[in-house]
């Protein structure tokens, strides 16, 4: 298996930070744009898609902030990826922004970075952005 190389990406949301906050840190918040189904326990999130599920261990949690997130797997293979939802609020038009940080082989790039902006674009019609 190859380097997984980090990549970042930036979406302008149009929402209330608590609101956007929500839909990014809790269970029913990512089964409503993220996967068909969330599940949590002891800080592992159980995310399901088409029958299939992944689980992911919570890094990190700043209250209305960001969200960091490590695949079981990656944890499994020894390897220092996560997968963050961070808000970004600029300071002069309070315009909200999601950055969005992740790892991907490099083949693999245009893909994840094409099923990000689908996610996203599910996110925003699900809170009307």
């Amino acid at each position: 298996m190859s380097d997984k190389l980090k990549y970042e990406m930036e979406f302008e949301v149009k929402s209330s930070t608590s609101v956007l906050y929500n839909m990014i840190s809790t269970p029913s918040g990512l089964s409503e744009w993220f996967a068909d189904d969330v599940n949590i326990k002891n800080d592992v999130f159980s995310f399901f898609w088409d029958g299939a599920s992944e689980e992911a261990k919570l890094l990190t949690k700043k209250k209305g902030e960001s969200v960091k997130f490590q695949w079981e797997d990656d944890i499994e293979d020894g390897l220092k990826t996560y997968f963050e939802f961070s808000i970004k609020v600029d300071d002069l038009t309070n315009d909200v922004a999601l950055m969005i940080t992740d790892f991907a082989e490099e083949d693999e790039m245009d893909e994840a970075k094409r099923l990000w902006e689908n996610q996203i674009s599910d996110l925003k019609m699900v809170i009307g952005s």
